[in-house]
């Protein structure tokens, strides 16, 4: 078995390409149903976010598989193969892990280290999940992407301080006054920015909120969102000296300064000087950077907030090669796992084998000393079934250490034709679990939810460098 990821994101695909191959999340379950009537498909998942599309799977080959792949997509959206193949990445085995991995734990994120990214794979995964598209490897594979990345955003600080302007303007403030509780805000331009930093703002604790945008009726309608104030423009000087505003934040789009110096010194002197902090991050600036010499006015322009992104963002950089770190031992966690998997069957095998003799040698037993009361029986039973456990004891510790090793699967092999086990599979039926040699330790017990399949299908997930 084989996993194979087919990814179309932000990295490979400008947004006029992204926003055709998007799955909706009312047609996901059919989408999902459809994909696993797909060739050679025996698990799948597909995660749909702004940014990307991918689509996970496990395959029983690699040769074609990326072809029926590509031809699910060419059905499902209706569009020829020849306009879309260039935009697509293939992720194959060990690196189709690691880039699963690194896109929960937000590494893959046009902002790196953002959380959403991890609730949309979790809502993909489960809803594969309601729809029976899941099984065994992609079970344990994303469950342990989804821990993997919430351990991530606890002990690291991947996801720590803004790296987009309008986040780094509201955490800017908040380095000035502590947080937002009791503050009042104003916001001025009613754009996609502004709706940004009002929505950051909300966030972190502010109430009350003043709109301001030069047309009224769009000031309105995002005030109204928050239940916050709204006005336009030409009243931002009064509203500034009568509603006792503490913090604003400018990102219109006009030619000229929104306040100019002058304005601010009028509006300072009915303030009392009650400190006012400014962030503008328009372009061009909508504040007149000679406002910086009032008085209790503390400015900030886009440059500030740049220098405070890009250091941010480089803090995040060094965080994410620690969550690198981490990945690469999730990677070799998962492949120890699968291998041991691999194993499961065999050391199944090999159980129901000794159970089976051990039943046969006691019916023999039976009929040969035929006086043999009740309780004479029972201790016979007891003595040779420990007998026979311990012999198969350490045979069955040593492969499940050398399955969980690079060249495990000939270790498994070289196992199954020293005890004759793959002939034995094809032609015995598996006995009822209450059949099987039983002690107090014994160590022939299963891991859970294992999948029984046939020994010539089991091989080691390959390593791709």
């Amino acid at each position: 078995m084989h996993i194979i990821a087919i990814s179309l994101n932000h990295h490979t695909a400008p947004v006029e390409v992204r926003e055709k191959f998007t799955f909706s999340d009312e047609r996901l379950p059919e989408a999902l149903n459809r994909f696993k009537q797909t060739k050679s498909i025996l698990e799948g998942v597909i995660v749909s976010t702004c940014n990307r599309t991918e689509i996970y799977a496990v395959v029983d080959r690699l040769h074609m598989c990326g072809h029926y792949l590509r031809e699910f997509m060419e059905n499902w959206f209706g569009i020829q193969r020849d306009q879309f193949v260039q935009y697509l990445s293939i992720h194959e085995d060990q690196e189709a892990i690691k880039h699963l991995f690194r896109v929960t734990c937000g590494l893959d994120s046009m902002m790196i280290g953002e959380t959403q990214i991890l609730g949309q794979v979790r809502n993909a995964f489960l809803t594969a999940q309601q729809e029976d598209a899941t099984g065994t490897l992609f079970n344990m594979l994303f469950k342990q992407a989804i821990t993997l990345a919430k351990k991530v955003h606890t002990e690291t600080g991947i996801g720590e301080s803004a790296v987009s302007v309008s986040y780094a303007a509201v955490e800017l403030g908040k380095r000035i006054f502590g947080d937002y509780h009791n503050k009042s805000v104003m916001i001025i331009g009613a754009g996609k920015m502004g709706e940004l930093t009002v929505k950051h703002l909300h966030a972190n604790g502010a109430i009350k909120v003043i709109v301001a945008n030069r047309t009224v009726a769009r000031a309105e309608e995002l005030a109204a969102r928050w239940q916050g104030m709204s006005c336009s423009i030409d009243q931002v000087q009064s509203m500034l000296i009568d509603h006792g505003v503490d913090i604003v934040i400018s990102s219109t789009g006009a030619d000229g300064y929104v306040l100019t110096k002058e304005q601010m010194d009028i509006v300072m002197r009915a303030r009392a000087n009650k400190p006012l902090f400014l962030i503008d991050i328009a372009v061009p600036r909508d504040f007149d950077p000679e406002i910086a010499k009032s008085d209790q006015v503390f400015l900030y322009d886009m440059d500030d907030l740049q220098a405070i992104v890009e250091s941010n963002v480089n803090f995040r950089r060094r965080e994410g090669q620690k969550v690198e770190e981490l990945i690469k031992q999730e990677i070799s966690s998962f492949q120890q796992w699968y291998r041991l998997l691999g194993v499961s069957p065999v050391i199944r095998a090999l159980q129901e084998k000794a159970a089976l003799i051990h039943k046969e040698t006691m019916e023999s037993l039976v009929k040969k000393l035929p006086n043999l009361d009740e309780r004479e029986l029972k201790v016979i039973n007891k003595l040779s079934k420990s007998i026979v456990n311990q012999m198969l004891h350490d045979p069955i510790l040593r492969v499940k250490e050398l399955a969980a090793e690079p060249h495990g699967d000939d270790a498994i092999k070289m196992f199954s034709h020293l005890f004759a086990l793959e002939e034995w599979v094809e032609e015995h039926d598996a006995l009822p679990e209450d059949a099987l040699l039983e002690s107090e330790d014994n160590p022939l017990e299963q891991p859970d939810a294992v999948r029984r399949i046939s020994l010539p299908k089991l091989r080691s997930l390959p390593a791709h460098s």
